[in-house]
């Protein structure tokens, strides 16, 4: 089972690359940002308490995410591999999604980090929030916007150290055609162990 971990901070381009990675792959998605975004249209409870912290530019906490995660997982046994874009998010999570992985037989074949810097992201999601159908209003307050990066970097990074000591880390750098990049993510991909 191939199973990758899609890292970067927001505005990276995972979603573009992910889809890219599903469709080559035949991985199953799973993004926490589109679950959280679900639940939210739905008002569901998890969603309601899930836009109070994103309101405030925070990352949902972890017990509310990989609830969601175990549920997609056990949904989906019969995949061929799942492409994690927006999780895990702290290394508690990671803790979490080895044991979760492990209890199902597998384990993550690695991580690919998208590189990009932070003048560069701000931009990317501000015009992403712009633009998407239907609009993103926490992608359009530049103040939130750096908020989320600024959170990426003091929580999110230690995720990467995680991997990179169990020799699953490769790093991107995620500026350029999206053709070029997704070339240099296959070909880190495609060493990955199934």
């Amino acid at each position: 089972m191939l199973n990758i971990v899609l890292f970067g901070p927001p505005g990276a381009g995972k979603g573009t690359q992910s889809q890219k990675l599903i469709d080559k792959y035949h991985l199953v998605h799973l993004s926490t940002g589109d679950l959280l975004r679900s639940q939210i249209a739905e008002k569901t409870e998890l969603g309601l308490k899930a836009q109070e912290y994103m309101n405030k530019g925070e990352l949902v906490p972890d017990a509310v995410v990989i609830g969601m995660i175990a549920d997609k997982i056990k949904s989906n046994r019969s995949a061929t591999g799942f492409i994690f874009d927006g999780f895990p998010r702290t290394v508690a999570q990671a803790e979490a999604l080895d044991t979760m992985l492990k209890e199902n037989g597998t384990a993550i074949s690695g991580m690919v980090a998208l590189e990009v810097d932070e003048e560069e992201l701000t931009k990317r999601i501000i015009l992403r929030g712009q633009t998407a159908v239907p609009p993103r209003p926490d992608d359009q307050d530049e103040t939130l916007v750096r908020k989320r990066v600024s959170e990426y970097n003091t929580k999110t990074k230690p995720v990467a150290d995680f991997y990179a000591g169990q020799g699953k880390f490769a790093s991107i750098y995620g500026i350029g055609e999206i053709e070029e990049i997704f070339g240099q993510i296959c070909n880190v991909v495609d060493k990955l162990p199934k």
